[in-house]
């Protein structure tokens, strides 16, 4: 008894879409909190919408700036805090 739908093409475009918003919001919040983790989760998330083909390209770009936005702002704040963390 097999109780999954099988794969067609609008399953995996809606599969890509879903990552795209995902990393969009992902990235969104790691520049708030625990950039450390949401930037790398938001950057693979975006690249394999992206690979997949998702209908929402530009969400799926959004969420790869915002996650390498993360990393460079985790960059900058451990360089001025001389930390490997950083708070408000």
């Amino acid at each position: 008894m097999h109780l999954t739908a099988p794969a067609t093409p609008s399953t995996g475009t809606r599969d890509a879409d879903g990552m795209a918003v995902a990393s969009f919001i992902l990235g969104l919040l790691g520049l708030l909190v625990l950039n450390l983790f949401l930037g790398p989760i938001a950057i693979a998330l975006a690249g394999t919408a992206l690979w997949r083909g998702t209908r929402r390209p530009a969400r799926a770009y959004l969420g790869l700036g915002l996650g390498v936005a993360d990393l460079v702002l985790l960059l900058v704040f451990m360089q001025v805090d001389n930390t490997v963390s950083w708070s408000f």
